[in-house]
């Protein structure tokens, strides 16, 4: 997933003290942190693909049952779901993700991952947690460990979800269709954290009232055509000029019938036609990825590319049977919505915890995450928040600043977070917020 970066540059410079609200779980922690660190190295050093999470989810899912939790394996066909009540009150969801990249690791670690794995490409690559999740995990059995031993600080029901398959958007939305709002307890509220590539200190909290991540959307144009000889390109139609000005035309849709206040993204990522110099092929493919927040602004975009790709093809004299094939990729990964009065809840409490200095209002992006599926399930019963942990270390962002060093992105070979900063905020702050939602009646 693509992450955001606040633009502020006083971020760079934020102390990460905590306060004297935090004192009780930053203690309890302290003594976790050599135990989860050494969780974290083996996740890094062990990823496993978008629904292949088997040895993952069984090393969590012991834990789990360790601390006291009702687990329930398979769900979805490789989640997790921990359930613990404690008596009468809200239910909270808190979710981490489980599922790595095909990337081959160039970080340098000792811990590195030597995975190799063969994805549905066909392609043999490497495997490696190039987007974090293993800091998520971390945290995430951290911020359990701490509400186990909290039992009598909070009451109600505590459902800790381990996702399968974010990579691909179909993980969240395999455990719903599994039944995990039906078979086991549905949630008020919904929580989850991800770690960033942003240029501020790692430990920083950002968060994102409303729209926070985009819809994404998948699109495949086929442009048919009629091949021929290169040197008499009059007796074909020749697809690569028609797809090219479907590739231009495609920008207008943004540029002239999207709103300008109304964010949107058509990318042509893939073009691909013909074999050979003096050969003009019988046909193009274009893919695309799509962008949106609203759903009235994807139905534009969607629309949009069906009919300037139609467009193009009648201007350039193509029959009906020839017309482009237009193919949106089903299911797709909705846009992310952080409830505004619950995400400002939830902050104002992270700040009472950690400091003013460390908990920052960000700008929304255009990356997705299916963590959407939660909340989009049952939109009147759940409230939902995703927010950021910055994981950028000291020494990068030095560069950053003194030599405008750019930062490796989440996907990267190289991107190896600041891990013990992001799963320490983690922990602590999906453990608080459970805390917060929870109060103990009469405590």
């Amino acid at each position: 997933m693509s992450i955001l970066r606040p633009t502020a540059g006083a971020l760079l410079a934020l102390a990460l003290a905590s306060p004297a609200a935090a004192q009780d779980l930053s203690a309890s922690l302290a003594e976790d942190m050599p135990e989860l660190m050494e969780l974290y190295r083996d996740l890094h050093a062990h990823p496993e693909l978008s629904f292949e999470e088997t040895e993952t989810a069984a090393k969590l899912a012991r834990r789990m049952k360790a601390l006291g939790f009702e687990v329930t394996e398979k769900v979805g066909r490789t989640g997790v779901v921990s359930v613990m009540k404690n008596g009468a009150g809200p239910t909270v969801l808190l979710r981490a993700d489980m599922d790595g990249l095909p990337v081959v690791e160039q970080t340098g670690l000792p811990y590195a991952s030597k995975e190799t794995a063969t994805p549905a490409s066909g392609v043999t690559t490497g495997v490696m947690h190039a987007c974090g999740h293993d800091t998520h995990m971390a945290g995430f059995i951290g911020a359990a460990q701490l509400l186990a031993e909290r039992k009598d600080q909070w009451q109600g029901t505590l459902v800790m979800v381990l996702q399968p398959a974010e990579e691909v958007g179909l993980g969240a939305l395999a455990m719903l269709e599994d039944g995990l709002y039906q078979r086991f307890p549905k949630p008020d509220y919904a929580i989850a954290f991800h770690d960033a590539a942003a240029p501020a200190p790692a430990g920083t909290i950002g968060f994102t009232p409303g729209y926070a991540l985009a819809n994404v959307d998948s699109v495949d144009i086929t442009v048919k055509g009629v091949g021929g000889h290169g040197a008499y390109p009059q007796t074909t139609r020749d697809p690569i000029v028609l797809a090219s000005a479907i590739v231009m035309k495609l920008q207008t849709i943004v540029s002239r019938e999207s709103s300008p206040l109304d964010p949107a993204v058509i990318t042509v990522g893939s073009f691909h036609s013909g074999a050979k110099h003096n050969i003009i092929s019988d046909e193009a493919k274009l893919q695309l990825t799509v962008r949106s927040y609203s759903d009235e602004s994807r139905n534009l975009l969607l629309e949009g590319i069906k009919r300037v790709a139609r467009g193009e093809a009648i201007a350039a004299g193509l029959p009906d049977e020839l017309m482009p094939v237009v193919t949106v990729e089903d299911p797709y990964t909705p846009s992310t919505y952080n409830d505004p009065d619950f995400a400002k809840q939830v902050a104002a409490g992270f700040t009472q915890r950690f400091g003013e200095e460390r908990v920052q209002e960000w700008p929304a992006v255009m990356g997705g995450e299916d963590f959407s599926q939660f909340r989009r399930a049952a939109p009147d019963d759940v409230k939902s928040l995703i927010f950021w942990i910055s994981g950028t270390p000291a020494g990068m962002l030095t560069a950053l600043k003194e030599e405008g060093k750019p930062l490796p992105s989440l996907h990267s070979p190289f991107w190896a977070p600041d891990a013990e900063k992001v799963v320490a905020t983690g922990a602590q702050a999906l453990a608080s917020a459970a805390l917060d939602l929870m109060p103990r009646k009469g405590g």
